[in-house]
């Protein structure tokens, strides 16, 4: 069997939404020190990790049309 390789868009976009998490444990904390702007942190690492990993994916399907 084919086993695909992941470039780096992939461990990047993981890597966003590891921090993301992250930021979800600490969001109280983050909050009292950025106020709305810890939500806007954790969206734009969510959004850029979500990005990075649907952008690595190419290559053709294996489905038939």
């Amino acid at each position: 069997m084919h086993t695909p390789q992941h470039g780096a868009r992939f461990w990047i976009g993981n890597g966003l939404l590891a921090l993301a998490l992250v930021a979800l444990f600490f969001l109280g904390a983050l909050w009292e020190h950025l106020g709305a702007g810890a939500m806007l942190l954790w969206m734009g690492l969510a959004g850029a990790g979500m990005y990075f990993v649907m952008a690595d994916k190419g290559g053709s399907s294996s489905l038939p049309d």
